[in-house]
């Protein structure tokens, strides 16, 4: 592994320990950042020291509110991240997200037919989670079935597809949300994305995707980087084309779909840190990927913790803010491509 990777790595991670310990370290309970920190070191293996001089509920807030959601947040953006990396390597499309099947789509379907015909706690907390990621997985085949031709998929016609996909599916979420009553507000919550009312259990759900997803996407990045000089070139110098395509959008389809069924649609995470990442960094995707992973986890972490104190005791969905964040860099990017087109046609 090349050192400048591993250099790199290291310092967002180092970037991403303070960005948690910040995060930590406030809240609308108003604990002393002193306190929250004791209450860590004191449950420590080992830790020892004084007698505790917090309460219960504190201890609570603390291990089991804060700590878990942090987790959570981390493990959501790094599967976001990651997978807005392999899909911007794959479609060579920089603008391109882990939305592009219609993951997103496809499992708000899931959730909210299972909301819709109050099936929520058939399976008890994991009712809803199961039946996003089925669904969010359904439909992704069902995109890839429809691109593809003689043994083959077109990107044109791969993203050409999810566009009608999504569209589909999000009218048949506004359908249901039109139909429903009671559920209404629980459908809608779940569409616009929040972290909130999660707990340990939610992110040991999504670690196993993330540990996972990230060394196994990062194995293709090298075939990423030769895909980005065209399909044609990637093939004569040794890439098979369609395999890689085929499993890198597998593999970042199963990394959101896990992320998605926990959180919620929280859009342009994938989009905004890949994108970044290239800008900063450059086009190496052995940096792309694993940078943009963990550039995931931070930017979520900032992103939650803003929706959970900005507007406190209120809180501000998840998805939305990460939205009124994304779209105007979005805006940003389209203005910078064009102003760089401008220049060339000059």
């Amino acid at each position: 592994m090349p050192v400048r990777i591993v250099i790199w790595s290291g310092a967002a991670l180092l970037l991403l320990a303070v960005s948690v310990v910040w995060s930590l370290s406030i809240g609308s309970a108003g604990l002393p950042a002193g306190k929250v920190w004791s209450i860590l070191i004191h449950r420590l293996p080992f830790a020892g020291g004084s007698a505790p001089d917090w309460t219960p509920m504190e201890e609570t807030i603390v291990m089991q509110v804060r700590l878990s959601r942090i987790a959570l947040a981390v493990l959501v953006g790094a599967c976001l991240g990651m997978a807005g990396a392999g899909f911007q390597g794959v479609l060579r499309n920089p603008l391109a997200d882990p939305y592009t099947l219609g993951v997103a789509s496809g499992s708000s379907v899931g959730a909210a037919l299972v909301m819709t015909l109050g099936l929520q706690t058939a399976l008890g907390m994991w009712t809803v989670p199961s039946a996003a990621f089925l669904s969010g997985l359904i439909a992704v085949f069902a995109v890839l079935l429809l691109a593809r031709s003689n043994g083959q998929m077109a990107v044109e016609t791969l993203i050409l597809s999810g566009v009608i996909l999504q569209a589909f599916l999000g009218a048949f979420v506004s359908l249901m949300i039109s139909m429903s009553e009671d559920e209404v507000n629980q459908i809608l919550f779940w569409v616009l994305g929040s972290l909130s009312k999660k707990s340990w259990d939610h992110a040991l759900l999504v670690l196993p995707f993330a540990v996972l997803g990230l060394p196994f996407i990062a194995a293709f990045a090298s075939a990423m980087n030769l895909m980005s000089l065209g399909e044609r070139h990637a093939a004569h110098l040794g890439v098979h084309v369609e395999w890689t395509k085929l499993t890198v959008l597998l593999a970042s389809t199963l990394v959101t779909a896990a992320a998605v069924s926990v959180s919620g649609v929280v859009g342009f995470v994938g989009l905004v840190v890949p994108h970044l990442v290239r800008l900063i960094f450059g086009p190496d995707y052995r940096l792309i990927v694993p940078l943009s992973a963990i550039g995931g986890g931070i930017y979520v972490v900032w992103a939650d913790t803003l929706a959970r104190t900005a507007l406190s005791p209120k809180e501000i969905p998840l998805g939305v803010l990460t939205a009124l964040v994304g779209a105007p860099f979005f805006a940003w990017l389209l203005w910078r491509r064009k102003a760089g087109l401008g220049r060339e046609d000059a």
